[in-house]
């Protein structure tokens, strides 16, 4: 299929290009020459939509094998093609845990056949229990894994993040954690702070994320590495990685786009649909975090896809589950952002940066049209989970085409 895409504009960290047009043939999509393809190809007036390289989410989670009524590998991929990704880090946290060669590979294989790409982060403590380690070795070299920790449980013995830190190292591997102290955050359901106190809630104070963020700091100041710190929500944190960058420690972040969007203001009403981990916190922190994309200290955005059936979700607000799903409402929230963060800055936090970070190459392209208004609801929904505050909303933004392993992809309602 040879298509024209009339007066494109392209998306790149340098700016945003005047429209021009491009071709789609033989698997690529590359500008036009100064003759008329109109007579030769479908053409396709693109007037006011964007492109840029396909995004890459560095948080996703999933529920095969053990889980599949949350999400399928099938549903997954299907949510991320749908929603502009050409890929995504997937956390361990299945049944079993994603923590030797036999779950990698089943993982892998099994996600050949999808347009999306699976990029795998191994557990690094078996069954993420924080204590004792994987084959971490093993899963490198018998199954290429680069990225590994314990997905949405933290490393919260010094030891073991010590020791990680070091087996990394003989690979040049990445350590990502989702950094708090689970005691300081122990029965904690929402943000400390005014709004907590009024309802009654138990809060996780931003205490229990600064504790952390410094302790694996000065960790890896002993033992060197790479550590990417994931779901960054607090000030102080945001000031300590910057700190940390300046000295050059080989540190990066990324935030969830639900912290940039909602605050815990939001959960006035119990919705158990924005109980997240970490919370949403105060507008200070919002700002704060708003300000370390601006300045590079936080390197990328992603979804924290956190699939969860009905059951433990829809129930009193104390004893349901933590997540949100967040793939298709990523270019609409993107688009609320805007105005606060250009495109150029959002778009190279969820394509040059993520790529950097894991190290990975991914040949694809994203066309999407920030105009476009469309309807988010259970039957248009491509997760297997609802756990979303978004539905029955009208939505700004919509993605158009996804091209990616050589094909061109048409966005359906």
């Amino acid at each position: 299929m040879s298509i024209l895409f009339q007066g494109l504009k392209m998306i790149t960290s340098s700016g945003i290009q005047k429209a021009q047009d491009f071709i789609f043939q033989e698997g690529k999509l590359i500008p036009a020459a100064n003759e008329d393809y109109s007579k030769s190809y479908d053409v396709l007036d693109c007037s006011g939509s964007f492109a840029s390289q396909g995004w890459i989410d560095l948080r996703c989670g999933l529920g095969e094998p053990g889980l599949e009524y949350k999400e399928t590998i099938h549903s997954l991929c299907d949510s991320l093609t749908a929603s502009g990704f050409a890929g995504a880090v997937v956390m361990p946290n299945t049944e079993p845990v994603i923590q030797s060669k036999n779950e990698v590979d089943y993982l892998l294989n099994k996600s050949k056949k999808y347009k999306a790409e699976l990029y795998v982060q191994g557990a690094v403590t078996k069954d993420t229990d924080g204590e004792n380690l994987t084959e971490i070795l093993d899963m490198h070299h018998q199954s290429d894994v680069t990225i590994f920790g314990d997905g949405t449980r933290t490393l919260a013995n010094g030891d073991r993040l010590m020791k990680i830190l070091q087996y990394l190292q003989k690979f040049n591997g990445v350590l990502f954690d989702h950094a708090y102290d689970p005691l300081l955050a122990i029965f904690g359901q929402m943000h400390e702070g005014d709004h907590s106190t009024r309802l009654g809630m138990k809060g996780i104070p931003n205490l229990a994320e600064d504790v952390a963020i410094q302790r694996n700091i000065e960790i890896l100041k002993y033992t060197g590495g790479r550590l990417h710190f994931q779901t960054v929500s607090t000030s102080k944190g945001v000031e300590l990685i910057r700190a940390a960058k300046k000295e050059g420690l080989n540190i990066t972040c990324d935030v969830s786009i639900y912290q940039l969007i909602f605050t815990d203001q939001d959960l006035l009403d119990f919705n158990p649909d924005y109980k997240v981990k970490p919370p949403f916190r105060g507008e200070k922190d919002r700002s704060a975090l708003i300000e370390g994309l601006k300045d590079g200290t936080i390197d990328a955005i992603v979804s924290n896809h956190q699939p969860q059936d009905y059951d433990s979700k829809f129930m009193e607000f104390d004893l349901a589950a933590f997540g949100m799903i967040g793939l298709q409402t990523f270019l609409p929230a993107m688009v609320k952002l805007e105005s606060e963060l250009s495109w150029e800055t959002l778009i190279q936090k969820v394509t040059e940066a993520p790529r950097s970070i894991i190290q990975k190459e991914n040949d694809s392209w994203t066309i999407f049209d920030p105009n476009e208004k469309w309807t988010y609801s259970r039957k248009s929904n491509k997760s297997l989970s609802q756990n979303s505050p978004w539905f029955g909303q009208e939505l700004t933004g919509k993605v158009k085409f996804v091209i990616q392993k050589g094909e061109l992809i048409k966005i359906d309602e």
